[in-house]
């Protein structure tokens, strides 16, 4: 029988899952505690007894092999991702977002799979290049490309370059005229609109760092310098409205006032821009309270959008580009820990919460304490027969601040030496990861039809000692 709980907690993993903001949700006892919510894990994940398994290696046997903490990576999943963004925008580009997780061995899967990938520093390229990924295929993102960084852009024969400044066009026409070189370049426009999951604002967006404002002028002006420049192949318009994003709503905004521009373009400046990029950001599911849409929904709206509004404007469709965002990697990772110390303390009003601290934390896994953000959990080594009680992630560090799940509940005999895996952390966890108290840096396992292979190796202290020449 469903019960309320007064501090609004959800079931969700098997467990009882945290549901912050908002009041009072309806729990229901799971019929099988060890059952996964498919939304929040990658598609090979399954439980038997207690022991998580991906991509057909049980976790406990990768830890035993690979030590913990380590990110694990499924490798049928971010194919299978890849894939259903490929085919769903088939007359689309789609681009990877390296800044999510980049390394050799995903370049290959990218391009093996058909995407094309978008960087955003000269570090980014070079995984990019050294993995032998066509460059015809590389977007070149970011404000404030150095010299090097275009140069090398340049000579790679990149596909195209976002510029984002009025002094960025001057450099990199500077950069193709010493080089008797031509680059296609998008001009990165901000079109007003902040998308926040299913909420939109349509004037807050201008006060930021990115792009050439619409509604200022700036960015038929950097249409017009681009255009004018020689060297420069203007390709088009580049908006991009945020992340995280579970409707197509604030792209119908950002989409009407972006083909608003290339009418005017048309107009104004005689030229029809081939292409136009529309971001994309796509959300995933952290908790059970995040909802995402499918990638051949996702298509069949804004493709509405575009027809509608080029009709409305009189102009033709040009090649679209879309950019999937933590949607393809977010969910094929998760990472597995090993709990150290249990420690239960009091809340305000009677209540408890269990701290269960890990062997890593915010150095594998910033997004808690920089973005507030949320979380799911569930024990990965085994069965429990004890009821749930409400339970606090956190890590090793030395900060208040170093959680990895804020609120979860977990079985009230979680003990030293279990494992804790954490879906959806695929997606800015190894990108964003430090050395913070000189922690090593975790690996990236692959896994794959029951077997595992190393993607990242694990940080040694060599490494930490690599860069220290202050004693030779």
């Amino acid at each position: 029988m469903p019960t309320a709980h007064p501090s609004g907690w959800a079931h969700a993993d098997g467990a009882l899952r945290a549901n912050r903001p908002g009041g009072p949700h309806w729990l229901r006892e799971p019929s099988d505690p060890d059952a996964l919510v498919p939304s929040l894990w990658s598609q090979t994940a399954t439980k038997a007894d207690g022991v998580l398994s991906v991509g057909g290696v049980p976790l406990p046997e990768l830890v035993s092999e690979h030590g913990s903490p380590a990110y694990v990576l499924d490798e049928a999943d971010f194919r299978s991702r890849a894939r259903a963004f490929r085919d769903a925008f088939a007359a689309y580009d789609v681009y990877y977002a390296g800044k999510a997780f980049l390394c050799t061995t995903v370049v290959r899967w990218l391009a093996e799979e058909g995407l094309s990938l978008d960087v955003c520093s000269g570090g980014e390229l070079a995984v990019a290049e050294r993995a032998g990924f066509p460059m015809e295929r590389v977007g070149f993102h970011g404000n404030n490309k150095t010299l090097a960084e275009l140069e090398r852009a340049v000579e790679l024969g990149v596909g195209r370059v976002i510029v984002d400044s009025f002094h960025e066009i001057e450099r990199l026409a500077s950069v193709t005229s010493e080089r008797g070189r031509t680059v296609g370049v998008m001009v990165r426009v901000t079109a007003g609109v902040e998308a926040h999951t299913h909420e939109y604002i349509a004037t807050a967006h201008e006060d930021q760092k990115f792009g050439f404002s619409i509604a200022s002028g700036d960015a038929l002006d950097a249409v017009r310098r681009v255009h004018e420049a020689p060297g420069l192949r203007l390709l088009g318009l580049h908006s991009h409205i945020g992340s995280q994003i579970f409707d197509t709503s604030g792209f119908e905004v950002a989409a009407r006032r972006v083909l608003a521009l290339h009418a005017t373009v048309s107009e104004e400046v005689g030229v029809e821009m081939p292409e136009m990029d529309l971001g994309g950001g796509f959300g995933i599911a952290y908790t059970t309270q995040d909802d995402p849409s499918d990638p051949a929904q996702l298509a069949t709206e804004i493709t509405k959008i575009v027809e509608h509004e080029c009709r409305a404007l009189g102009v033709a469709e040009p090649r679209l580009s879309i950019e999937p965002g933590r949607a393809i990697v977010g969910p094929s990772m998760c990472t597995v820990y090993e709990v150290g110390t249990v420690k239960e303390v009091a809340l305000d009003g009677g209540a408890r919460r269990t701290y269960v601290s890990v062997d890593g934390g915010m150095s594998d896994n910033i997004r808690t304490a920089l973005y507030d953000a949320d979380y799911s959990a569930t024990i990965a080594s085994r069965r429990s027969g004890s009821a749930p009680a409400l339970a606090r992630v956190v890590g090793k560090h030395c900060e208040a601040g170093d959680i990895v799940v804020k609120d979860e509940f977990l079985p009230g005999d979680v003990r030293p030496g279990d494992l804790v895996a954490v879906p959806g952390t695929g997606a800015y966890c190894r990108s964003m990861a430090s050395n913070y108290n000189h922690a090593l840096r975790p690996p990236v396992i692959g896994v794959r039809d029951g077997k595992t292979f190393t993607v990242l190796r694990r940080e040694t202290e060599a490494d930490l000692f690599a860069t220290d020449v202050g004693v030779l």
